[in-house]
Parts: structure tokens; sequence; C-alpha cells
């Protein structure tokens, strides 16, 4: 009985479809003619002087335009010695004390090892302070969305490394 329906409902499906009054399918659209080229577009006038009234100029280059050019992280721009000596790759190899003030011995990202005190600059913080322990430096955060301008990290002298 179910196949009896099937076949009725089939049969009646391909009835409904008359092969005569079906319409043929639409001719492709022929190409267009050949038409003459178009003129080229005027050019601006030879004294055209973009004026910013405070906007930025949407033809110069964004790349590489922040206003502190240390962010690229380029060796070529850093000072030699500890002022280019950087946070991050600080590593702490001795700390001694002298004449009363503690001094450390820290190397750079070059394998060179210099000596440092509290005070001296380097080339993204300044070193605040050195205990028997670690070297406290007060690091400039360079992130646009921060609300915070500098963080201390510490450089212990057995490794490893605490930032607040």
């Amino acid at each position: 009985m179910r196949n009896l329906l099937i076949i009725v409902l089939v049969s009646l499906a391909s009835a409904s479809i008359d092969p005569i009054h079906a319409q043929a399918p639409a001719p492709a659209p022929a190409a267009p003619p050949a038409t003459a080229p178009k003129p080229p577009l005027p050019s601006p006038p030879a004294n055209f002087q973009y004026s910013s009234d405070g906007r930025r100029d949407p033809f110069v280059s964004l790349v590489n335009r922040g206003a502190d050019a240390r962010g690229a992280g380029t060796s070529a721009t850093r000072p030699a010695g500890v002022p280019g000596l950087e946070t991050g790759a600080l590593v702490v190899k001795g700390i001694m004390q002298s004449r009363g003030s503690w001094l450390a011995m820290v190397s750079g990202a070059d394998g060179k090892v210099y000596t440092v005190r509290a005070g001296d600059r380097l080339f993204n913080g300044v070193i605040r302070t050195i205990t028997a322990q670690a070297v406290v430096i007060l690091q400039e955060v360079n992130d646009p969305l921060s609300l915070e301008k500098q963080r201390e990290v510490r450089k212990f002298l057995r490794g490893g490394e605490e930032a607040k």
C-alpha cells in the first residue's frame, strides 16, 4: 500500500511539469560591442594643497610613526655600554659592596659584563636600588593602553625576575 502511494505521488509530480509549456533557458548575453576608450579622469589642479585642519594626512603611512623611536627596538639606535642595556635582557652576574655602596655586575644581550650603580640609566629604565640579593629597576612601560607608565622590576642574583 505504501509503495502504491509513493508511485502515485511521483507520477503526479512528474505530470505537473508540462514539457510543452516549459520555458527554454534564456540565451547567454551577447558580448558588449567594442567601445571607444574612456577619456582620462581629470587631474587635480597644480596648486592643490591638503589642509589637515587638525586631522591626520591620509596619504602619509602610519607604519613606524610612533612618538617614541625607541619602541622599534633596533640596535642601531641604542647607545653603547650601560645606556644601551634593555631591562628584559639584563642578567645579574654578581653583587658586591664597595666603599659603603652596592655595585652589581650585569650582562646584556651583547654578552659583555658591565658594572652598574644605583641611579644608572638603562635603555628603558633606571636602576633604582641594589641590595645584597637583587637589582631593582624602574622600567618605563611603552604601552599606550597601559595606565601605568613605569613598573618596578627585580632581577635576582640567583636568577629569576619579579615585576610589580
